[in-house]
């Protein structure tokens, strides 16, 4: 079920996300670039769901590196982890940040939020 709209995020993302972006792939670009200028790499962040494309489970704990590259976040937003000795690409909204500053927080929320609004590249 989606979220409650919340306007000042609302806004956000329309005027400095998805601005001017008019496919999927300028709206996946938009993205990309806003969450690399505005998360500070490296975090430690908490599992928070499991996913069929993750090896990762829920509760579990990893130390996020940085954004996967542009083209593996065409369709979906990635970050690269470090988990049990590997290095691997996994989907953003399956973590939670653990104790971030305030705009990597807003940024990892303004795309959880996102997802939950069920809005799409």
């Amino acid at each position: 079920m989606p979220v409650k709209e919340d306007k000042v995020r609302e806004n956000r993302i329309i005027m400095d996300i998805v601005v001017d972006a008019y496919n999927e792939t300028e709206r996946a670009m938009g993205w990309f670039y806003y969450l690399q200028d505005n998360i500070k790499f490296p975090f430690r962040a908490k599992c928070i769901q499991k996913k069929a494309s993750s090896p990762l489970e829920k509760g579990e704990e990893v130390e996020v590196l940085d954004m996967a590259s542009e083209d593996d976040c065409e369709h979906e937003m990635l970050v690269m982890v470090s988990w049990e000795n590997r290095n691997f690409a996994v989907p953003l909204v399956q973590l939670e940040p653990v104790k971030v500053n305030t705009k990597t927080k807003e940024a990892i929320e303004d795309w959880h939020y996102w997802i939950k609004r069920g809005y799409a590249f």
